[in-house]
């Protein structure tokens, strides 16, 4: 095994917080194979960026020599995770479970070493508690404590309706550490409370509570909110290359290096030169290119990633727009329209809205292919538009009004 230095700058790059790291030092230190455990509930049919920014550190722990514990909550999924949601989550039936985990599992092994990992499925455990085995589980933690979660609580001051059931789920997740004995958990940082659940159940249990480790949510295409399917703003790891490469140019400059931090397995010290050859005067679109074909390559291959740029370059210099140009999700609010200066803001074609209406005085910025002058344009829910800025500076971008 490396060192323990070593061991602990590859953990600590790009996570959130390490709860609590002198454990971790500790447990490194006894040289055995730590047992790493993160769980996905099947709710999507297909994995995107977000959920690479997690699987790339089980890679990391994996070529540490620890055992990796792939858990898909085919149980917790069938309750609906909580987490930031205002009502209550509709669960999936079992047949969409199983469909999706499926897909999971041919689609995680494009990261993860399938000889060194083991998919575990949570109901093969749960199922076999019993109505009596989940009351006593149950018994195990308070309301009290359920309500220090920030979005039971804010559900609860607000008048919003919690669903017995939706307690279970961070008790079930809990126990998932505890029938695993897990070591350490990986979580983002918006599962935080699930994983200090699963320390306070092992403790009970009389295990050694596990280390929690969060990782930071990643930005989705446009920016602001998490990369998320329903909201039309991600990158699927199974997107065909073009596709994929017109994505990551499609995002804002500065949103570049927060995929490079979360998502590039480069060394620190070559992002941080581009960063600086960037102050100095480098085209951004040059060191953007080389996060694609980092991207690309890794879920195809170098050879279609290469294709793929040159396809890029040779469309967007000839101004000619792709047929497959990507579509943005955007959500406009209860207002019914975006101000078009926001809208190109979060669709990740310019920095600010100061800059828009810039762009816009300058006539640089068109809908459709047609100038567009006004920048106190309003652009209504409903409609899907292709916006460019300047020549290569495009997006496709559908506004809706409420959830998808």
């Amino acid at each position: 095994m490396a060192s323990i230095e070593h061991s602990l700058a590859l953990i600590k790059r790009g996570t959130e917080e390490i709860l609590i790291e002198e454990s971790l030092r500790r447990k490194l230190s006894s040289r055995r194979a730590l047992r790493i455990k993160a769980g996905f509930d099947p709710t999507a049919p297909d994995l995107h960026l977000g959920h690479t920014v997690l699987l790339n550190k089980l890679r990391q722990f994996q070529e540490l020599g620890h055992e990796i514990f792939f858990l898909i909550g085919d149980f917790t999924g069938m309750i609906g995770d909580p987490t930031g949601k205002s009502v209550t989550r509709q669960p999936l039936s079992r047949e969409q479970i199983q469909e999706n985990a499926q897909t999971y599992q041919d689609q995680v092994f494009r990261i993860l070493d399938p000889d060194r990992t083991k998919v575990v499925f949570n109901s093969s455990w749960i199922d076999g508690l019993g109505a009596s085995g989940i009351i006593q589980l149950a018994a195990r933690h308070t309301v009290a404590r359920m309500l220090e979660r920030d979005d039971f609580a804010k559900r609860y001051k607000g008048g919003q309706p919690i669903a017995i059931h939706e307690f279970l789920y961070p008790l079930i997740q809990g126990y998932d550490s505890v029938a695993l004995e897990a070591d350490v958990e990986l979580g983002g940082t918006d599962q935080k409370f699930n994983l200090l659940v699963g320390r306070q159940l092992q403790e009970s249990y009389g295990q050694e509570p596990q280390i929690v480790i969060t990782l930071p949510l990643l930005e989705g295409l446009d920016g602001v909110q998490k990369m998320s399917k329903s909201l039309g703003n991600y990158v699927g790891i199974t997107d065909p290359p073009d596709e994929m490469f017109g994505k990551i140019m499609s995002i804002s400059d500065e949103l570049m290096w927060r995929y490079f931090e979360l998502l590039s397995t480069r060394d620190i010290t070559e992002i941080q030169a581009w960063r600086e050859s960037v102050r100095d005067g480098a085209n951004p679109r040059d060191i953007k290119f080389e996060l694609g074909l980092e991207l690309v390559g890794r879920f195809h291959d170098p050879a279609r990633a290469r294709a793929a740029l040159e396809n890029f370059v040779t469309r967007f210099q000839r101004g000619v727009l792709p047929d497959d140009l990507p579509e943005q999700t955007l959500d406009v609010g209860a207002q019914g329209a975006l101000p078009i200066a926001n809208l190109l803001k979060r669709a990740g074609l310019v920095e600010s809205t100061s800059e828009a209406m810039r762009l816009i005085g300058q006539g640089a910025v068109r809908i459709d292919g047609e100038r567009i002058e006004d920048p106190r344009l309003s652009c209504p829910a409903g409609s899907t538009h292709v916006y460019q800025v300047g020549k290569r500076r495009i997006a496709r971008v559908r506004l809706i009004n409420g959830e998808s």
